[in-house]
């Protein structure tokens, strides 16, 4: 098995392999269970063939590797020569990489394979899309609104798009939200002894606490979060609750904490939430709402 690249690899915009691995497994099952690929078995095993990953249409590109285990997964004799990798920019008519091996695999692997680069870069292609807007005004980064199971793929994308990472489960770090409150109204767990306790069990993790009001914000910022997520205001509301935040860090000399906007805001709304002063943009619609990017495998003549 022989994956060459024309390009640099950036690690960092790699997802866990053993998550790729146990995807691609599902994927591959779902696809041949039970009796395999019926149409490519009447082709000559020995006869092979050239394919390129074309790109139809610009974008981002990733999910790269899920392509390489993939063909791995099938045939170890087929091989891909990458011109383009994870984080690139493509272009209508580029050749993303070349294919080689038995013509009957990479047909059987070409719809699997393309599922994988075509949602990826659909991912990175849309939340670029969101840092272009954004523009050096503020840092945009995703949510848990992730596929069930592609998680760690999905936010690798957001990376190659050149947006954040927000938490990528409820172990990275403790995240008070308005349904965790509920509570406080009858003698139960309220911001100021949430935060407290998260600082004695976890002192390494971040704390992060949900506000939709003015009260609440001013109540975390006081029992020392690390982030405060300001929900569904609207940018002139979230300019002045930015005013009041660096007023009190200048008044206590207390910590000022980052400060995120989220709920509802869409590509179009964007441009008047990035001109806040809020350090975040947090929005679901990153992974959740992104269409595929149309690539093609096309076979070409030896």
């Amino acid at each position: 098995m022989a994956f060459a690249r024309l390009t640099e690899v950036r690690t960092d915009l790699q997802p866990p392999l053993a998550d790729i691995r146990f995807l691609v497994d599902r994927a591959l099952a779902e696809d041949l269970t039970p009796l395999g690929d019926l149409t490519s078995s009447l082709l000559d095993p020995s006869k092979m063939a050239t394919a390129e990953f074309n790109a139809r249409e610009p974008g981002v590109l990733a999910g790269c590797r899920c392509v390489e285990e993939t063909f791995r997964a099938i045939d170890e004799s087929l091989t891909v020569e990458w011109h383009l990798t994870d984080g690139d920019r493509v272009e209508a008519g580029d050749v993303i990489g070349v294919a080689r091996g038995p013509y009957a695999t990479l047909l059987t692997v070409e719809r699997t394979a393309l599922n994988f680069l075509s949602h990826l870069s659909g991912v990175a292609t849309n939340a670029a899309r969101w840092v272009e807007l954004a523009d050096g005004r503020v840092t945009v980064w995703d949510t848990r609104k992730t596929l069930p199971g592609y998680r760690s793929l999905q936010k690798a994308a957001v990376r190659a798009g050149g947006a954040a990472n927000h938490r990528g489960n409820l172990s990275d770090w403790l995240m008070l939200k308005d349904n965790h409150l509920v509570g406080g109204c009858d003698g139960g767990i309220t911001i100021a002894s949430a935060v407290a306790e998260a600082r004695r069990r976890w002192p390494g993790r971040t704390v992060h606490v949900e506000a939709d009001t003015e009260g609440l914000m001013v109540e975390a910022l006081e029992a020392g979060a690390d982030i405060i997520l300001l929900d569904n205001f609207t940018p002139d509301e979230l300019k002045a609750l930015v005013s009041k935040v660096d007023a009190w860090a200048a008044e206590t000399g207390g910590r000022r904490p980052l400060l995120e906007a989220s709920g509802g805001i869409t590509l179009d709304t964007l441009d008047g939430y990035a001109d806040t002063g809020v350090d975040l943009v947090s929005s679901g619609s990153i992974t959740n709402s992104a269409r595929v990017l149309d690539i093609g495998l096309d076979v070409v003549a030896d």
